[in-house]
C-alpha cells in the first residue's frame, strides 16, 4: 500500500526488502535473487551513495548478502531521462527480482521497460497525478512506493501562517513552472486555500531567484 508519510528513503529501502519471503533468505542451493536499483543523481552523488550502503547494510541484516544470496545491479541517471529509460531497459534484461529507484521520470521510465516486475520507489510527488499508480489507497499494477507529501500538506501550510498572522492577506507561492508536480501543488492549494488569502504564483528557475521574487512581491504591497 502506498504511504503518503514523509520518510527517509533507506526506510522504504529496507522495508521493501522486510516484505521479502522468509523463506527465501539464505537457504543452500537456491537461486540468486537480483535487485535492480535505478538512481537519477550521478555516482558521485554523497546523499545517493549513503542512501545505497545503507539498503546494503539493512539487506545484510536481514539475511540478504550482496553476493552470496543478492545481487544489486544498480545504475546511475545523472538527470538523464534517455539514460534512465536505457538503464531501465537494461535492469529488465536482467529478470530482477524487483527494481527500486526514486524520481518520476526513472519509475516511468522502468514502467516502460516493464509491467511484471515490481517496483518500489521512494521520493515521487505526486505518483497519481504522474499516472504512475491508480490511487494512493491501491496503487495497482506492479508499482508501488512512498510519497513525499500530499498536496493538501500546502493548505496546511497557509493554515498555519493565517493562525501565526491573523492579518495576513496576501501570500506568494514560489515554483518552479517547468516541474509538473509544482503545477499540480498550486492548484490544490487554490482550491483549500484559507478564506482571506490572495495567492499569487511566483515562477522559479533557481534557488538565486528567489530573493529577488520575495523582493518584487512586497514591493507590489509597499506600492499599493
Amino acid at each position: 500500500m502506498l504511504d503518503v508519510r514523509r520518510r527517509e528513503f533507506i526506510t522504504l529501502l529496507g522495508g521493501a526488502a522486510a516484505a521479502w519471503p522468509l523463506a527465501a533468505r539464505a537457504q543452500q542451493g537456491e537461486r540468486m535473487r537480483r535487485i535492480g536499483v535505478l538512481l537519477s543523481t550521478g555516482e558521485g552523488n554523497p546523499q545517493r551513495q549513503a542512501q545505497l550502503a545503507a539498503l546494503v547494510q539493512r539487506l545484510t541484516e536481514l539475511g540478504w548478502a550482496d553476493g552470496r544470496n543478492a545481487r544489486l545491479d544498480v545504475r546511475w541517471t545523472a538527470g538523464s531521462v534517455d539514460a534512465a529509460r536505457k538503464y531501465a531497459a537494461e535492469l529488465v534484461a536482467l529478470a530482477p527480482d524487483i527494481i527500486v529507484t526514486d524520481t518520476s521520470f526513472d519509475v516511468a521510465a522502468v514502467q516502460q521497460a516493464t509491467r511484471t516486475v515490481p517496483i518500489v520507489f521512494g521520493g515521487v510527488i505526486d505518483p497519481v497525478g504522474a499516472g504512475l499508480v491508480d490511487s494512493l489507497a491501491r496503487p495497482g499494477g506492479n508499482t508501488t512506493g512512498f510519497t513525499a507529501f500530499e498536496y493538501a500538506i500546502g493548505a496546511k501550510w497557509l493554515e498555519l501562517l493565517k493562525e501565526i498572522a491573523p492579518g495576513v492577506t496576501r501570500a506568494a507561492v514560489l515554483r518552479d513552472p517547468t516541474i509538473a508536480a509544482g503545477v499540480g501543488q498550486f492548484a490544490a492549494i487554490q482550491a483549500t486555500a484559507p478564506f482571506g488569502i490572495e495567492l499569487s504564483a511566483v515562477g522559479l528557475h533557481d534557488a538565486g531567484a528567489i530573493e529577488p521574487a520575495v523582493a518584487a512581491f512586497v514591493a507590489v504591497r509597499t506600492a499599493d
